[in-house]
């Protein structure tokens, strides 16, 4: 599930992409399961190789991970759906709900229209839901909170930080998904994937460069939402090439409702709810508004099962890069579309986020060939 913030000003390149910061979204379906059948003829068990002397067992080649198991073609064509959505989410958000500031609502509407979307292609037949365990369940209970917690930790860390600082410590989330990989899964990786995360988390840092502040708590705070975001987006993709190995649409079928649901609770803590019924009144709520939100909505359904997949198909860590790198074109398009304002460093750091990117890319191209 992605969740999409809305605090966007086009002043400095770091705060207009701040929209961007929590899209992620992250978080694939269907592990491609493979099968091997031995059949072995007994004929005479003296001359099998176990008994000769000069036999020696090979040693078993580790399986590839999932993503490595995809069509090239195929993972390009997902990746490239995926990341059209989010930078056109993020653009849609930018144009049409600027002055749409209740990121919990936001967040619950989007969840909501996962939720009706998913109802809709069950009501058709599209989406069949399995039968779980009550284990089974509950791991998708806390799956849920874990989507919530994350934005909540979020919005409470961006009012102890500056934008600039909370903007390169969510850069590093590669870096923080590349580390859960290796401690809590065993997964290695060549030298030249950690090299090209350098210049792809240098890049965004000099991207967003400006103002860093912080309080010590603050700091604890953003490392927290950094860490528990790349855990968000393993944990999708272990929802779905792990034991239960669920469906994408199914998986949003079953959260989409806790996640509204924690959405509005957390809405109504916080006063949005009340300032929306003010806002209402105000007569902010046109008819134009309310096409754009509708609009907004079917997007964010389609991003969120896109997201999903992708996130299967690519990886946990590819789906992390990708967001570092939705930043650095979020500035291109702001530049293009909205004028916004940047300097020598910030246009650095884009050069070395492409390359970054463009060098994860050939790594991650090479590992599948030789797989």
């Amino acid at each position: 599930m992605t969740d999409h913030l809305l605090r966007c000003s086009t002043d400095t390149p770091q705060e207009w992409i701040h929209s961007s910061t929590n899209s992620e979204g992250d978080e694939t379906l269907l592990d491609d399961e493979m099968s091997y059948q031995n059949l072995h003829k007994v004929e005479d068990i003296e001359s099998q190789p176990v008994f000769d002397p000069e036999f020696k067992e090979k040693p078993i080649a580790s399986p590839l991970a999932a993503e490595y198991t995809i069509p090239i073609q195929k993972k390009l064509i997902y990746l490239s759906v995926y990341f059209g959505l989010n930078l056109g989410l993020t653009l849609y958000n930018k144009a049409l709900l600027g002055n749409f500031h209740f990121p919990w609502l936001l967040t619950a509407f989007h969840a909501a229209s996962a939720s009706l979307g998913c109802f809709a292609l069950e009501a058709r037949g599209y989406v069949k839901q399995t039968k779980l365990r009550s284990s089974d369940t509950l791991v998708l209970i806390a799956f849920s909170f874990l989507f919530t917690i994350n934005i909540a930790i979020s919005n409470v860390s961006l009012a102890m930080v500056s934008v600039p600082f909370h903007q390169i410590m969510r850069s590093t989330t590669p870096v923080f998904a590349l580390l859960i990989h290796r401690i809590m899964f065993s997964r290695s990786y060549s030298t030249s994937t950690y090299l090209s995360l350098v210049p792809l988390v240098m890049g965004v840092g000099l991207c967003t460069y400006g103002d860093y502040y912080f309080t010590p708590i603050g700091f604890m705070y953003t490392l927290a939402g950094t860490v528990l975001a790349a855990t968000k987006t393993i944990a999708t993709n272990r929802l779905m090439t792990g034991s239960l190995a669920l469906p994408a649409l199914e998986i949003l079928l079953r959260m989409s409702p806790l996640a509204a649901l924690q959405s509005l609770l957390l809405a109504y803590y916080t006063g949005e709810l009340c300032a929306f019924s003010q806002w209402i009144e105000a007569g902010h709520l046109t008819n134009f508004m309310l096409v754009a939100l509708i609009g907004n909505g079917m997007i964010a359904f389609l991003l969120n099962v896109s997201s999903f997949q992708t996130n299967k198909l690519a990886g946990a860590l590819t789906i992390t890069v990708c967001g570092n790198l939705k930043q650095c074109l979020t500035i291109i398009c702001g530049i293009v579309l909205f004028n916004v304002k940047v300097g020598p460093l910030n246009a650095l750091g884009m050069v070395f986020a492409l390359a970054g990117a463009a060098w994860y890319s050939k790594v991650e191209l090479k590992k599948k060939t030789q797989g």
